[in-house]
């Protein structure tokens, strides 16, 4: 499975301002704030690496759930499939985005 180029241009616009790269891993693509990695896209999907209490705001949106790098795969530690609701919203993606990128870079937004 890869991911779909559309997701991939969407978590690049919302990344805009930070240090982003992006790297094949397994079925998909991992994206780099700097050289931590905070989120994963695969297929139709975009996992965000999240705080624990983001963690818990995102996982309770209704169709967000543990993202799995394959349907076989252990849920990825910290990382949230972000619902449909939410990758449909730009505004919304952002905000998550920044919290993911700024998790992993230890500055958290809030």
């Amino acid at each position: 499975m890869v991911y779909r180029p559309i997701r991939y241009e969407q978590m690049m616009k919302a990344s805009e301002g930070l240090d982003v790269r992006a790297r094949r891993m397994f079925d998909g693509m991992a994206i780099y704030n700097g050289e931590k990695m905070f989120a994963y896209l695969v297929g139709e999907d975009i996992g965000l690496k999240l705080s624990p209490g983001d963690f818990e705001q995102a996982i309770s949106l209704p169709g967000a759930e543990p993202l799995r790098a394959n349907p076989d795969a252990e849920p990825m530690r910290e990382y949230v499939r972000m619902p449909k609701s939410v990758l449909d919203n730009y505004e919304s993606f952002c905000v998550w985005v920044q919290k993911s990128a700024g998790y992993v870079s230890g500055h958290m937004v809030h």
